[in-house]
């Protein structure tokens, strides 16, 4: 197998305080208003994993995924599965936004009559692949897919965002083994990695360096990239592994695009948001 490191730090090189010189485009901007917009309405929400997750997002359903909005259920369309499921609100805006369902059902997010959750329901939320939330499943659900694609011999990809905490639960080294003794090729798995989870730095919690190799020592094609350029997503995501299943570290920022957010664990999850400080939000990614 081989890694490859596009913009992001190099071997031996600190990535504990990773900073991303990718520029927020209108596009991305827009995309994190909306996601404010969820913030809004449910009051709550999880903020740092939200906007640390929008270009990966953005890059798999503008330029990727084959997906159809009007047909949620094609039976071949691409799967993207959101391990990670405490960041769904990304998630949602891209579905929101590509047509799954109405943009303004976002303003429901987390309220009694909505089915826009704290964490993606499949089957309540079209578009949404997987239940998700419980971490560490995601990664088991998406081999079991890519496996059933290859018995079926159908031609579809599998996508599964991770989160960095996440790679904590053992589950996700059994099911990232398995994929690489199958060779699953038409499985790539993507790791949000911003460095932080709920309640502290990853090198404090629980050390994941040397991450890439871990991977290509599980049989995957690693890839590292700037997780905010959509560029180098693009390239990267729109390539495949002929040999087996790939893995691309996408190095974030948590908070990406909120200045006073970026990088604060305290901006994890928030909630009970008064209307001044989703003023402060908007007014901080319209000048990101």
């Amino acid at each position: 197998m081989r890694i490859e490191t596009v913009g992001i730090p190099g071997e031996n090189q600190d990535v504990s305080n990773y900073e991303s010189q990718a520029v927020l485009d209108g596009r991305s901007r827009d995309l994190r208003l909306l996601a404010i917009e969820a913030l809004d309405g449910g009051q709550r929400g999880h903020i740092g994993s939200t906007m640390s997750l929008i270009e990966i997002f953005r890059v798999l359903y503008d330029s990727v995924a084959s997906v159809d909005p009007s047909n949620p259920t094609w039976p071949d369309r691409d799967r993207i599965i959101l391990s990670k499921g405490h960041g769904c609100i990304a998630l949602y805006v891209l579905l929101a936004d590509k047509g799954f369902f109405p943009v303004d059902d976002l303003r429901g997010f987390c309220r009694h009559e909505s089915n826009l959750g704290g964490h993606p329901e499949f089957g309540h939320v079209p578009g949404v692949e997987a239940s998700t939330g419980a971490l560490g499943h995601g990664l088991s659900l998406g081999v079991g897919m890519a496996q059933a694609a290859r018995i079926r011999r159908q031609d579809h990809h599998v996508y599964v965002v991770v989160g960095d905490g996440e790679l904590d639960e053992g589950s996700i080294w059994e099911a990232a083994l398995s994929a690489g003794h199958r060779k699953l090729n038409n499985l790539t798995l993507i790791v949000d990695y911003n460095k932080l989870q709920s309640y502290g730095r990853i090198p404090d919690v629980w050390e994941l360096e040397p991450l890439a190799a871990k991977f290509d020592s599980f049989g995957f094609d690693v890839s590292e990239v700037d997780g905010h350029d959509v560029e180098e997503l693009n390239q990267l995501l729109s390539s495949r592994s002929s040999t087996g299943p790939r893995a691309v570290i996408a190095h974030t920022i948590k908070g990406r695009g909120i200045g006073f957010a970026e990088g604060q664990a305290d901006w994890h999850h928030k909630s009970k948001l008064p209307d001044a400080e989703i003023a402060r939000l908007r007014a901080a990614v319209a000048d990101a």
